[in-house]
């Protein structure tokens, strides 16, 4: 998908369909503290962390633990990654 200036962009309204908001927001403050306050943790396993955390939030949140809740939860950890880094670059103006 290209905008306006025709720079290539990245179509996300796929994510609508499968995030967990409360998921991803909390995901989004996890990865925060962890890169800001635990240096001791290298940024390749930020991911990772999200992922596993969004999967336990996510069967937190649905009150079960299946396999729908697990992946919709690990897929809006992963997400807030994404988030992340596209509003960092975003406000850096990259």
């Amino acid at each position: 998908m290209k905008n306006k200036r025709g720079v290539k962009q990245m179509d996300l309204s796929f994510i609508t369909e499968y995030y967990m908001p409360m998921v991803l927001t909390a995901s989004l403050i996890i990865g925060y503290v962890v890169k800001k306050s635990l240096d001791f943790i290298p940024n390749k396993y930020i991911p990772l962390i999200l992922a596993v955390s969004g999967a336990v939030l996510g069967c937190i949140v649905n009150k079960t633990v299946a396999l729908e809740p697990v992946v919709y939860g690990a897929f809006s950890g992963l997400a807030s990654t994404g988030l992340h880094q596209a509003f960092t670059r975003l406000v850096e103006g990259e």
